[in-house]
């Protein structure tokens, strides 16, 4: 039986979480709003196509949701109820303030492995505050040894390395879930913080 993987995520960090994930077999349905994910307006494109979207998201099946409308916040709710793995990575509270927070399934679904990306964590003084990865990198010297290395002028990182590193600590933390969940039939929630 394959693994069923919910993304509710959406930039960098969680697309790249997932991705890996489709690479190595998960069924992997990528939640949009109607409008469709912000990356898929973002440039270079070849064929009306997105690179950066089609990079990250390929493999995927996608859904478009409302979740401004109680009939979308339902079918989002059917999703997860169906799911192995849910990855969001909304702010914190968003999720809980729609009625999809890990705590709603967890008696209901107890093999759900519920994961949620934030920039500093799903509790703490810095709980609320918004991060990308040029913050993160700012913030954990990153941007700093990018600049020592290019000979003291502070650059963004253009590799992203906030975004990368948070995806492939994220997509073990779920393959570690996954092995323990086999082990004792238990899902469990994962907080991951970018910084």
């Amino acid at each position: 039986m394959g693994v069923r993987v919910i993304d509710f995520t959406r930039v960098l960090s969680g697309p790249h979480a997932t991705r890996m994930l489709t690479d190595l077999g998960a069924q992997v349905i990528k939640v949009e709003p109607p409008a469709g994910d912000m990356t898929r307006f973002t440039y270079p494109r070849i064929n009306s196509q997105s690179t950066y979207f089609v990079q990250q998201n390929v493999g995927k099946l996608n859904v478009s949701i409302d979740m401004d409308k109680p009939a979308g916040v339902e079918l989002a709710a059917r999703l997860i109820a169906s799911a192995d793995v849910v990855v969001e990575n909304f702010r914190p509270g968003v999720m809980k303030r729609l009625g999809l927070d890990y705590e709603r399934f967890e008696r209901q679904c107890p093999r759900l492995i519920y994961t949620s990306i934030s920039g500093y964590g799903a509790s703490g003084p810095w709980t609320s505050r918004r991060a990308y990865a040029p913050v993160v990198n700012a913030e954990t010297g990153i941007t700093k040894h990018q600049g020592d290395v290019r000979g003291g002028a502070y650059a963004n990182d253009p590799h992203s390395h906030g975004d990368v590193y948070t995806a492939v600590e994220t997509a073990s933390a779920i393959l570690a879930a996954l092995y323990q969940r086999e082990r004792t039939g238990r899902g469990q929630y994962i907080d991951v913080s970018m910084a």
